[in-house]
């Protein structure tokens, strides 16, 4: 717990009083934000007024909150660190829940704070109050309501300790207006909030995971997003994994922990998973998932997942052991320091016949990246943004198949390198999340890949990204429909394509042109020609807009069936027709 000794209210003579909104501002800078978006309004107004005499605390006007919330997401992601987003009350809260949500179900660390119309008024339906507290309450990791000026000396520390201890994930601060204009004596503050220390695994269930390990004969590591957010434990598992001779698979948030062109990397399980990394699972004895949490996508139907396999989990929230499926030993911990304690007791096991099936079923069933060296295609412009972006690059995406085609075929070689919406899936994610990278990158290049569909919903966002004049290219895989559910609805749906059409999308070049951002379209040029241009939007340092259009025809395999068993994927060679999968799909629902 955060530690703070009361002040008296009564100032000696050469006691400074403080506002609850300059008291808010001081422990932010003592905390080390030296960045905070949002947008103002009425209610928040008194600690807007405050920051702006702030001289290590800057503010990044975002044109929507929720661009404000992704946007510190986008920072947070790049870093590891609590960040900081600002709302006012009311609608200015309720366009933050989106950001807050896609937080809590992707466990990144959060600050969101935000006005709230004065104490008294609380209750009598006020112009722009809501129940801020109630509404974030599911959403959160925790939320204060804060009564005094002076309860923000304990609340505010207390919420970095939270969202960065244990699991991570966001604290909603809810300040009404008198509490902020509220000033009190402050002669001590509190001390600059830090993560809990992890309470070590008991030596006695790693030693039975050691064990259960060393006797397996053909083990695979299931790697998510609590291996990125353990400080450390990448570079361990690599570590692991390379003396150890181990294999391992990864959540669509646990990519970046092993390079995609190591060897023993087995590529992303689930809904879009190559066919080898299923069919390997399914001969596997033991599953060690680390900080993963068994999720649908990741799975598909759980019950035949991994039908052989004993599962060894190692997680900081006990809550996710067996909460899907049954941990023959569950680790409760961090994983960087279950792994301190569990790697001196793994064996040497070249397990040469295991390595030898594997190599077979990757062979046998590559993942198939079709047109890959044509740049105007989904994968080419994939393989085409890398060469010109570099290895260094961060990625952002939106929600879609584009994002799928970037997870299964850009090359990540590190972690944190891989910024996506992966629990909620939130269309509107990848430009303010880029955003927030180059803010807290600025010597990396960020590209954003994203789609007709999702660039509209938070492309005011342009406004922000020129206003920053960060090294943004926004690559946009343009299909005139949303292309996820436009390909569901070609093969479940009877190829009736309702609401998932985009007719009227607007010139998205002049579109960014409009904003100020020179924008590059790819459209009706060769491969050499786009390929050329694509380099010329990478050469400049500021934002780009790189438009590609593709065919709506065009599928992101393979893919698991509504319902199924990862098993039972299809690929480009198996799709079913349209009877076939109205079939299908009524059996799985």
């Amino acid at each position: 717990m955060t530690s703070f000794q009361p002040t008296s209210d009564t100032p000696a003579d050469d006691t400074k009083l403080y506002s609850g909104a300059e008291i808010i501002v001081k422990i932010l800078e003592r905390q080390g934000i030296e960045i905070v978006t949002g947008m103002p309004g009425g209610a928040a107004l008194p600690f807007y007024d405050a920051l702006r005499q702030s001289e290590k605390t800057r503010h990044v006007l975002a044109r929507h909150e929720q661009g404000g919330g992704f946007i510190a997401q986008g920072m947070s992601r790049v870093l590891g660190t609590p960040q900081v987003c600002l709302a006012t009350s009311g609608p200015g809260a309720t366009n933050l829940l989106t950001a807050v949500a896609d937080a809590q179900l992707d466990s990144i660390p959060l600050i969101a704070i935000t006005g709230q119309v004065p104490q008294q008024m609380i209750g009598t339906d006020a112009f722009q109050e809501v129940d801020t507290y109630g509404l974030s309450l599911p959403i959160t990791k925790h939320n204060f309501l804060v009564r005094s000026a002076r309860e923000l000396l304990y609340v505010v520390p207390e919420a970095f300790r939270i969202a960065s201890s244990g699991r991570p994930g966001p604290v909603w601060i809810d300040v009404p207006k008198d509490v902020q204009v509220e000033r009190i004596a402050v002669e001590n503050w509190p001390e600059i909030s830090t993560p809990d220390t992890p309470v070590p695994a008991e030596q006695s269930i790693v030693k039975a995971a050691a064990d259960m390990l060393n006797a397996a004969e053909r083990p695979v590591f299931y790697i998510g997003g609590g291996a990125v957010s353990s400080v450390g434990a990448s570079e361990k598992l690599r570590a692991l994994i390379d003396d150890k001779n181990l294999h391992a698979v990864s959540t669509l948030m646990g990519l970046g922990v092993l390079p995609s062109d190591h060897p023993r990397a087995l590529g992303m399980l689930g809904m879009h998973g190559a066919l080898y990394t299923h069919s390997i699972l399914d001969r596997a004895d033991l599953l060690v998932v680390v900080g993963a949490r068994f999720d649908d996508r990741a799975t598909g139907k759980v019950a035949e997942f991994c039908p052989d396999a004993k599962v060894i989990h190692v997680d900081i929230d006990p809550s996710e052991h067996s909460k899907l499926k049954h941990a023959h030993i569950a680790i409760s911990g961090d994983v960087s320091t279950t792994l301190d304690a569990l790697v001196p007791l793994i064996e040497d096991n070249p397990r040469t016949e295991w390595a030898s099936e594997i190599a077979d079923y990757r062979r046998r069933m590559p993942l198939k990246t079709p047109d890959v060296d044509n740049p105007t295609s989904p994968y080419g412009i994939i393989k085409a943004t890398f060469d010109s972006a570099g290895p260094d690059a961060i990625v952002t995406t939106d929600v879609g198949q584009h994002q799928m085609w970037a997870a299964q075929a850009y090359p990540f070689n590190r972690p944190r390198q891989w910024l996506t919406s992966g629990g909620l899936g939130t269309m509107g994610f990848g430009l303010p999340a880029a955003i927030g990278a180059a803010l807290a990158a600025p010597d990396k290049a960020v590209v954003c890949f994203t789609g007709d569909g999702s660039i509209l919903l938070n492309m005011q966002e342009m406004a922000t990204l020129v206003e920053e004049r960060l090294n943004v290219k926004i690559v946009l895989l343009d299909n005139a429909a949303l292309g996820l559910v436009y390909q569901q609805q070609s093969m479940y749906y009877g190829a009736n394509h309702f609401a998932s059409t985009l007719q009227e999308a607007p010139d998205f070049s002049d579109l960014a042109r409009a904003f100020g951002i020179p924008a590059w379209n790819l459209g009706n040029l060769s491969a050499d020609k786009a390929r050329e241009r694509l380099h010329e939007a990478f050469a400049g340092d500021g934002p780009a807009l790189i438009h590609c259009p593709i065919e709506a025809a065009e599928q992101v395999m393979p893919m698991v069936p509504p319902g199924g068993a990862n098993r039972d994927a299809i690929d480009y060679d198996s799709k079913p027709t349209a009877e076939q999968g109205d079939r299908d799909h009524a059996a799985a629902v």
